[in-house]
């Protein structure tokens, strides 16, 4: 027996037990699974590896954890209310009603328009809005509060997330009109802002600090970064949320995105400073696959090479060069760029996606809604007005999630103060992972710094050896 949606007319096994209703399709739900999971280990290991690596060792343990709990907050949050608020039913344009996503009845009917039960949605769903918050947290480490974090993480996912995901996503006023895939705007334009605004009112870190601030393994650095590249399979390939053409579109779109992003910023560090840089390389690739983000499923493989040339050239002059000369920049302590790879990156992924966005693929992906053809394609066949509308909701959308996510930010940000400091005291950001929670990431020696000389091989050793021998 077979039934036809906008992934094909697939071959369905009907068996009779409960366990394998006649709507559950065993294809897509196995990969809607596997791709979940690969989203959840972007975030833990993949950026509790890659913020304890690429941090300065005193606050290699502070930095970790902030990830880990906040992955650990977001899902009990998610399944008591933000589940429902960001997808459920509509409460106003910009919010759905709170409401458990707990029970058996809940989680195991089938996901409407789809053939996988429900629970593969919240959990889905959750690693996004998951990995959403830790990238924010990104701007914020080495100075804030943990007991400010512990706070920050539920009150921003329930007042600023759930806000972005429903108007984009779920039954808001935006979701008619916005092309975002998987996130470029309801993830990484919300994270990126929301980080800055935060590392604002948090203020900066210790001046020594911040001019001297070196990864304390790079090694371990890649290997974060690797889980985060692999783990965008799922992330990308995921929303469709079957295992059809456009899932596998968006995966190999993906990773040719990212992949010339990573040249092109390693080849504008060789140029510009005449050294090639890991870490560079590991900021490209972030964009690369930030900017993909939004139109993954939806634009041709030439585009994607485009949109990593541009997410590897644009993000880099912001970072490297417009970031030195801004007021702005320079008085607000980022730490890890959040704002450029994040911010600009999503920002440039979804205007990009209103300009390549192909009709025939967003009628595959989305065959019920009405978004208009990519500028681009929309010149080519003459009707330049159905795409510079398309553009023109590209950038309402984003204004909306800016303005939203500043305002919101700076409440959520103000209230805390009121509650507990958002920064360390001074004496315990001299210190560290020691003051902040009593424990230390290596039994070493130095902090990113090279061994001075008086700590060469003690003379009388090689007079030793030359007795043994």
């Amino acid at each position: 027996m077979t039934y036809s949606n906008y992934s094909g007319v697939l071959p369905v096994n009907l068996l009779p037990d409960e366990a394998s209703p006649r709507w559950n399709n065993k294809g897509d739900n196995g990969w809607q699974l596997i791709a979940t999971t690969m989203v959840g280990m972007q975030s833990v290991p993949g950026l509790v590896i890659l913020y304890g690596s690429m941090v300065k060792k005193k606050w290699a343990v502070n930095s970790a954890f902030m990830a880990l709990y906040a992955f650990a907050a977001v899902l009990i949050c998610w399944v008591l209310w933000a589940h429902n608020m960001s997808f459920g039913t509509r409460f106003c344009p910009i919010l759905g009603k709170p409401a458990f996503a707990l029970t058996r009845r809940f989680l195991l009917h089938e996901y409407g328009g789809f053939y996988v039960p429900m629970a593969d949605y919240v959990y889905y769903e959750f690693v996004f809005a998951a990995i959403t918050v830790i990238l924010l947290g990104g701007s914020l480490l080495g100075r804030m509060n943990f007991y400010a974090w512990m706070l920050f993480v539920p009150m921003w996912l329930t007042l600023s997330y759930t806000v972005g995901a429903f108007s984009i996503w779920g039954k808001g006023f935006l979701e008619n009109y916005i092309i975002d895939y998987a996130g470029g705007y309801v993830i990484h334009l919300s994270s990126g802002v929301a980080g800055f605004t935060a590392a604002y009112w948090v203020g900066p870190r210790q001046s020594h600090d911040r001019q001297h601030f070196p990864p304390n393994n790079i090694i371990h650095m890649l290997g974060g970064a690797g889980f985060l590249w692999l783990g965008w399979t799922g992330f990308n390939g995921g929303s469709p949320f079957a295992a059809n053409l456009i899932a596998s579109l968006a995966i190999i779109n993906t990773h040719i995105c990212t992949a010339t992003s990573l040249l092109v910023w390693v080849s504008l560090d060789m140029v510009v400073y005449k050294k090639s840089s890991v870490i560079g390389a590991v900021q490209g690739m972030i964009t690369g696959l930030v900017c993909i983000t939004p139109g993954a499923g939806i634009v041709e493989p030439w585009a994607a090479i485009i949109m990593g040339a541009m997410s590897g050239s644009i993000p880099w002059y912001t970072m490297m060069v417009l970031h030195r000369r801004s007021a702005l920049f320079q008085s607000v302590d980022d730490t890890l760029g959040a704002f450029h790879t994040h911010a600009v990156a999503g920002l440039l992924g979804g205007l990009l996606s209103g300009f390549f966005a192909r009709a025939n693929l967003l009628r595959m992906m989305y065959p019920t809604s009405h978004y208009g053809p990519g500028l681009m394609y929309s010149i080519l066949d003459r009707k330049p007005k159905d795409g510079l509308i398309q553009m023109g909701h590209q950038i309402i959308g984003a204004v909306f999630i800016i303005v939203w996510n500043v305002v919101v930010t700076s409440l959520i940000c103000i209230l805390i103060s009121r509650i507990v400091d958002l920064r360390m005291k001074e004496e315990d950001l001299d210190i560290g992972d020691d003051a902040a929670h009593g424990e230390e990431a290596y039994a070493l020696w130095g902090d990113g710094e090279k061994m001075p000389i008086r700590w060469q091989m003690p003379p009388r050793i090689p007079s030793m050896c030359r007795r043994l021998n």
